[in-house]
């Protein structure tokens, strides 16, 4: 790379430094000890059977990133979970919100989502 900026500008470019890679489980585990009043949690629902846990967690007042491409595959499936987190979301006075095609936020009370990127959004 340093070649290629010298051939494209004349001159010795500086090396880029060094970048040393993070022991996420040392911040894991530190994390881990400290109480929270909220959790994200991350989930897959590929059939109605999943809908009561994820739905017991926002009543709990925990967040979701649902992924649902699995679901996307019965159109009747898909649509009662998104009435039914509407629905739950509602109870709370909540938000949910798609993100990109297969990724459902749900949020609890207290918890809005702003729609609009942070960067690279107009």
């Amino acid at each position: 790379m340093v070649k290629f900026w010298d051939k494209l500008f004349g001159g010795k470019q500086e090396e880029a430094e060094e970048y040393s890679e993070i022991d996420l489980g040392e911040i894991e585990s530190s994390m881990a000890e400290e109480p929270a009043q909220m959790f994200v949690r991350v989930a897959d629902i590929s059939g109605l059977d999943d809908l009561p846990e994820l739905k017991k967690e926002v009543y709990n007042g925990n967040m979701l990133i649902v992924d649902v491409s699995r679901a996307r595959k019965d159109k009747l499936t898909l649509e009662r979970t998104i009435k039914e987190l509407k629905q739950v979301v509602g109870d709370v006075h909540g938000d949910i919100a798609g993100v990109e095609e297969n990724l459902i936020v749900v949020a609890p009370a207290g918890v809005r989502i702003d729609r609009r990127k942070v960067i690279g959004g107009k």
